[in-house]
């Protein structure tokens, strides 16, 4: 084989294989005056775009890990949050939230039937599932019906509500280094602002983007324009499902 033959079939290879594997290169810059640099250069599987649908509130859904189970108090008041009865549900605050978690760069998701005590009502839609109180269970006022990222305020009377209000519900850890059971510096952005302080005090504030980071790197906030239909969607005053 001659040498020009020799560097067209090289060159399909590298063509090849560049195709087929996704590559992290790992680049040490020298240290200049005792300092130095680490580059990180290339693509990685993990970094790519997870696929997405759209679930049963008109909301996209992210085939990503949850960030831990839909674990929920058993019913008792909780930071004067209580818990109510699909006999007594009555709303007249009901309000959107949409709260996006990248732990250490990789998109994870909240869990569906946040807030809602077992046993859970589950509706099976063609796109998805959708938990809801039911008869012998409770709904506390924040909570979460899809794993599309939506809080669901809804209380008697319009009040101020907090990120730590909603983990507190969770029964998982928000703080400065941990959310849930991801530890790590923790970032977190509101509607495009970086806030400062304890995470727990983020309000949640009607339609309100909130992106939170755990750890390195941390994402540029993405803004996630959503709409909240269906039954629980935008103008209801109501989840539940109501007796017949």
């Amino acid at each position: 084989m001659n040498e020009e033959k020799m560097i067209a079939v090289e060159e399909r290879l590298r063509r090849r294989i560049r195709r087929t594997i996704p590559t992290i290169l790992l680049v040490v810059l020298a240290s200049v005056g005792g300092t130095g640099a680490i580059l990180l250069v290339g693509t990685s599987s993990a970094n790519a775009s997870p696929t997405s649908y759209k679930g049963p509130e008109g909301v996209l859904i992210y085939k990503v890990p949850n960030l831990a189970p839909a674990t929920t108090r058993d019913g008792q008041t909780m930071d004067g949050i209580s818990c109510r009865k699909q006999s007594d549900d009555t709303v007249k605050y009901h309000v959107h939230v949409h709260v996006s978690v990248y732990v250490k760069g990789k998109m994870m998701r909240l869990p569906a039937g946040i807030g809602i005590t077992k046993p859970r009502l589950l509706e099976k839609f063609s796109n998805g599932h959708f938990y809801d109180v039911g008869p012998y269970d409770c709904l506390y006022w924040l909570h979460t019906h899809v794993a599309d990222g939506i809080i669901h305020v809804e209380s008697p009377g319009q009040r101020n509500f907090s990120l730590g209000q909603f983990f507190d519900i969770w029964n998982q850890p928000l703080g400065p280094n941990q959310v849930g059971p991801a530890k790590g510096r923790v970032v977190v952005f509101e509607n495009g602002k970086r806030l400062d302080g304890n995470p727990r005090l983020t309000p949640l504030l009607a339609h309100a983007n909130i992106q939170i980071d755990v750890g390195s790197p941390i994402i540029p906030f993405h803004k996630f324009p959503f709409k909240v239909t269906g039954g629980c969607g935008v103008g209801t005053t109501s989840c539940t499902l109501k007796k017949k």
